[in-house]
């Protein structure tokens, strides 16, 4: 008998936010949660999101809003009105689970409940073991996930979709069927469709026998992350991976770090990561090049500067740009440059010229290929040199500024290096220019 009951404990006045698409698992669900309401209280709201790709899509989402209305359940939904990712299946499930923490936030809901099953569990630790993954992949997905503030909950796990189907029918519950669950183009509707039906042959209740695999895959899991927080308090500072100490890890306890430091960008969706994107990063850090990267999924690069690993969104900040220097200019590095009357110090982020040895007005730019700058004594020195030489990480050189006359000839590398046209406090100068 499939019941809700005996897979999670409900406390009174439980307030929780179901992820529904008017699927037969999702329907089955918020019924089974509808038969308990009145005995613990519990306070339901129902999220649906409509993806927007198929004429059904309307008739699932007003399905739903006069489903709640007669039930008197709370009813939230959203609309995707255009996508932007190449992978279409991850972009969506971002999108869905940004809206139902939204949801979750709105009501102070306890819990967030999704309608995932046994099959759902076997068709994802299939995937990624035959992507590579490392323990928790494996294991698939948990069936309680702690949250900010709340908790995922995946309570139908130990029940076939079968079963769910079945429970549909005997209780007279109206589902819709997602047409697409049956293309073959889909990874995951290939193991549904061929795998599945063999396992299911072999053992009906195989999917108990995964759901044991999974338990057990993630409290060894527990145990390996305890070792991998001692290494990472030791190797990652603000972030940054110091590969030194990196270096000195036992290898299984390496990869771990770097999956660790994937999770921040990735989270739940261990299914866009796997063996090959760890390897990328081991030969990024074991590579003799002192300045190097790496670009991983959903826009995500992994930057080698020396003896430090960081990984970081790509962003459409601007990369380029050319400013008149005047009173004071706020740079898109988050530094200014501004001009005074009167300074007192001598460093690298202070610039004292004479206006009649340059070109006026001055610009501070962005570097340029074949920049070079004329230094003090003799010779001259390419801007990308002195960059090496101040170890200046690789992501920061693009918007480093660099200023220059009217000529575009180079007078000074703002905080790194002064040119020969910087002038001692004890020569005759008329501009002051400080770097902050």
């Amino acid at each position: 008998m499939v019941s809700i009951e005996g897979s999670f404990k409900f406390h009174k006045d439980d307030s929780i936010v179901i992820g529904c698409s008017a699927g037969p698992d999702s329907m089955a669900l918020v019924d089974m949660l509808l038969k308990i309401r009145e005995k613990y209280r519990l306070n339901l709201i129902v999220a649906h999101v409509n993806h927007n790709l198929r004429d059904q899509s309307v008739q699932e989402e007003n399905y739903l809003r006069d489903y709640c209305q007669k039930n008197n359940i709370m009813f939230e939904c959203m609309l995707i009105t255009e996508y932007g990712d190449d992978n279409f299946h991850n972009e969506a499930r971002n999108i869905r689970y940004d809206f139902f923490e939204k949801v979750v936030r709105k009501y102070q809901a306890n819990y967030l409940m999704t309608a995932h099953h046994g099959d759902d569990l076997i068709e994802t630790v299939l995937m990624r073991i035959t992507r590579g993954s490392n323990l928790n992949g494996y294991s698939g997905f948990k069936k309680i996930v702690d949250m900010d503030g709340y908790q995922i909950v995946r309570p139908l796990l130990s029940y076939t979709k079968q079963e769910l189907e079945d429970y549909d029918k005997n209780h007279h519950i109206m589902y819709y069927v997602d047409d697409s669950n049956s293309k073959d183009k889909y990874t995951r509707n290939r193991y549904r469709k061929y795998i599945l039906p063999f396992l299911k042959e072999e053992d009906p209740h195989v999917h108990l026998k995964y759901l044991k695999f999974s338990t057990v895959l993630s409290e060894a899991n527990q145990f390996i992350e305890c070792e991998r927080d001692k290494a990472i308090k030791k190797v990652i500072h603000n972030d940054i991976l110091n590969i030194s100490d990196f270096k000195e890890l036992n290898s299984f306890i390496q990869k771990e770090v770097l999956y660790y430091m994937m999770n921040e960008y990735y989270q739940d969706d261990l299914i866009l990561i796997n063996d090959k994107h760890i390897e990328l990063l081991l030969n990024l850090i074991y590579s003799n090049r002192a300045n190097a990267f790496v670009n991983l999924p959903n826009e995500v690069v992994a930057t080698k500067t020396y003896q430090e690993l960081e990984l970081k969104k790509i962003t459409t900040e601007i990369t380029t740009y050319e400013i008149e220097i005047s009173k004071y200019v706020e740079l898109p590095n988050q530094h200014v440059i501004e001009q005074l009357e009167e300074v007192a110090g001598n460093g690298n982020d202070i610039c004292r010229l004479l206006s009649s040895e340059i070109s006026l007005p001055l610009t501070v730019r962005t570097r340029r290929f074949g920049d070079r700058m004329a230094l003090k004594g003799n010779g001259t020195k390419k801007i990308k040199d002195i960059f090496i030489d101040k170890k200046v990480k690789l992501g920061e050189r693009d918007l480093w500024p660099v200023v220059v006359d009217a000529k575009g000839v180079v007078v000074w590398l703002p905080g790194l290096k002064k040119s020969k046209y910087d002038k001692k406090k004890t020569e005759k100068y008329d501009i002051i220019l400080r770097y902050s």
